[in-house]
């Protein structure tokens, strides 16, 4: 049985059952032929509603049945139950919704800001949040980094997302090893003439390497010893350079392959041990401090989101 979506121009999809594709391609349609961010809501409200009923579907598909209570009707009525409770459990706050929006959105050519913006918020603080998310987006990465976790994150995270969509290494991940790289901005790897190098991630400069270096000296561990040695290290134009060149070490260098692989699962201790395993550093405790410093990235975002 399809129940037929009625159309937006005479009843509110949002209160409808999301069953009928026809409908839900027509919605999306509109939301890309329209500015209304109302109608983009609609549409990702409608999408998010037809997976949940999917979802309830086989959650109930995978429970054993009595054999009681049971029939075409029964089914029927419980068929329709579920798609109104898929309708009822989508468009919450801090749904799937709201990302589908933001899709939406941004492939219709479209600003997403207003779908992160809880309804709770007043107009002021509402317009707060905007205008802090532009600044972050559009920080100048040429500009000295704050020192200390919090400053050091918020300075980075528009950066470190960016790159993360390109790459798929979530932003906390490289926010983290940055920051135990650089003590949270506090040591710097700086040039011969104390200029910064913006070098974020302590990335040596190789045979292959044919851009601006930095030489200083540096604490590497022989046969588990630490020892004072000189190395060469790149050096960048800007602290984004740094990001994506390192993202593009991790996604191009065979030897990281699995990094790159467990960084999809968006578990840091594992990620963290893989980057040790392929040498990344030669700290035998490397991979437990770098997993600690992302999570502490990870908790300073999600503060300042």
């Amino acid at each position: 049985m399809a129940l037929t979506l009625p159309s937006s121009s005479t009843t509110s999809p949002s209160n409808a059952l999301a069953v009928d594709i026809r409908s839900l391609n027509s919605l999306k349609y509109d939301a890309g032929t329209s500015n209304s961010a109302q109608v983009t809501r609609e549409a990702a409200k409608q999408f998010e509603s037809l997976f949940m009923r999917e979802l309830i579907k086989s959650m109930r598909d995978a429970t054993m049945k009595s054999g009681l209570m049971e029939g075409e009707q029964a089914n029927l009525g419980q068929d329709m139950l579920d798609q109104q409770l898929s309708v009822n459990m989508s468009g919450l706050q801090g749904g799937l919704s709201e990302a589908i929006a933001r899709q939406l959105s941004r492939q219709m050519g479209g600003a997403d800001t207003n779908f992160s913006v809880p309804s709770t918020l007043s107009l002021p603080q509402a317009q707060n949040r905007s205008a802090t998310s532009a600044t972050t987006s559009s920080v100048d990465t040429t500009l000295p980094v704050p020192k200390g976790r919090e400053g050091f994150v918020q300075h980075l995270s528009g950066t470190a997302e960016r790159v993360a969509q390109e790459s798929g290494i979530p932003a906390s991940f490289m926010l983290g090893q940055a920051g135990h790289e650089t003590g949270w901005g506090k040591s710097e790897i700086k040039t011969a003439n104390g200029g910064n190098s913006f070098n974020l991630f302590g990335i040596k400069a190789g045979k292959g390497w044919t851009g601006k270096v930095a030489e200083i000296t540096t604490t590497e561990y022989i046969n588990g010893t630490p020892r004072k040695v000189v190395a060469k290290f790149r050096a960048y134009d800007s602290y984004e350079d740094s990001f994506r060149d390192y993202a593009k070490l991790i996604t191009d260098n065979p030897r990281y392959e699995k990094a790159q692989a467990t960084a999809k699962t968006g578990s840091a201790v594992a990620y963290a041990a893989e980057l040790q395993k392929a040498g990344y550093a030669t700290d035998p405790e490397y991979a437990k401090k770098l997993s600690g410093a992302i999570n502490s990235a990870l908790r300073v975002q999600r503060a300042q989101a």
